[in-house]
């Protein structure tokens, strides 16, 4: 059964619950649909548990080859490597395909089947070393404006290109740049598809010697204070390493990229792709809500792996995957 058919069966057992408020109808009919619903939801819980144990949580020094800087993660948090992300992403969140997210940070006793759970992408661009020359002249309210323009014209071209409307409401955070650690972040409240509920698009960007450290928050408008109140901890994390870092930038050898800060925080640099790419604006969809009315909660999957099999740092994994290898061999 593909999880799509196992969500419909989840939404039908909530509306079998919400019934049961409702006269008693002893018919076989109504028996019988209620014995497949809990059949469906003991199979998502099944397959929940068995995704979960799959998982390698870990803390401590993380490297991100690909971009040369690492995650210093404390107990607080727990870090999800490039295959456990897309499975958080893909399996669980529903969201579309993407080679892009390198890992992903969750904080600690919460999983991804938490209906209350968040998270931050981590990605990374090598477009070259971006200027912050311009850093102190952006207006944010006239930039603002600007966005607005531009996401209304973008969203008239995607509905007619059959895909859902999308709005950009406002700041949710203002943009803020800390020239001393090349560290920003922004936060931008959005609508898709006209929907009653706004999504939160919280990001931080590390500027490095040859591009730039994405990290982007995953959660609802009603958590931006929780998320504001936890920035700082993930801004704290992430650093290029030496050799990478900004500072060392030589103008001689290394590339310089083609935007400035402005159109980091704008994404006008995605509009050579098409502003279709607003799109990939990563969601927690409906299947993870829908655990709240089955009164399953993803934390006792968190406390059950971490009696079990403790989190591992990421020197032990290393270590894991070498023993991996060399028992294959």
């Amino acid at each position: 059964m593909t999880l799509k058919a196992l969500f419909a069966a989840l939404l039908l057992s909530v509306n079998l619950s919400a019934l049961a408020a409702e006269p008693a109808d002893s018919s076989a009919t109504d028996a019988t649909a209620q014995a497949e619903a809990a059949a469906q939801a003991e199979k998502y819980r099944a397959w929940a548990t068995e995704l979960w144990n799959s998982m390698q949580p870990q803390t401590g020094k993380i490297e991100i080859g690909s971009a040369n800087a690492s995650l210093n993660v404390s107990e607080a948090y727990y870090f999800l490597g490039q295959e456990d992300a897309r499975k958080v992403l893909e399996d669980v969140w529903g969201n579309p395909p993407s080679d892009t997210v390198l890992g992903m940070i969750f904080p600690a006793n919460t999983t991804p089947f938490d209906s209350d759970a968040w998270a931050v992408t981590v990605e990374y661009d090598e477009d070259g070393y971006v200027s912050d020359e311009d850093a102190k002249e952006i207006d944010y309210t006239s930039m603002l404006k600007d966005m607005q323009a531009d996401t209304a014209d973008a969203s008239k071209e995607r509905e007619k290109a059959g895909y859902g409307s999308v709005a950009l409401i406002g700041w949710a955070s203002q943009p803020f740049y800390d020239a001393s650690s090349h560290k920003m972040h922004w936060a931008k409240e959005m609508n898709f598809g006209g929907s009653d509920t706004n999504t939160l698009n919280y990001n931080i960007r590390i500027l490095g010697r040859k591009g730039v450290l994405v990290l982007n928050f995953i959660a609802g408008m009603d958590q931006v204070a929780l998320i504001e109140a936890k920035r700082d901890d993930v801004l704290a994390m992430a650093d290029f390493n030496e050799g990478a870092r900004y500072d060392e930038f030589n103008p001689e050898i290394d590339k310089i990229a083609a935007y400035g800060i402005g159109a980091l925080i704008t994404g006008k640099v995605l509009a050579k792709v098409g502003f279709f790419a607003i799109a990939l604006v990563f969601l927690k969809k409906f299947g993870v809500l829908l655990l709240v009315g089955l009164g399953y909660i993803g934390k006792k999957l968190w406390n059950r792996k971490k009696a079990a099999t403790p989190v591992q740092t990421a020197e032990e994994t290393v270590k894991t995957e070498e023993q991996k290898d060399k028992d294959a061999a």
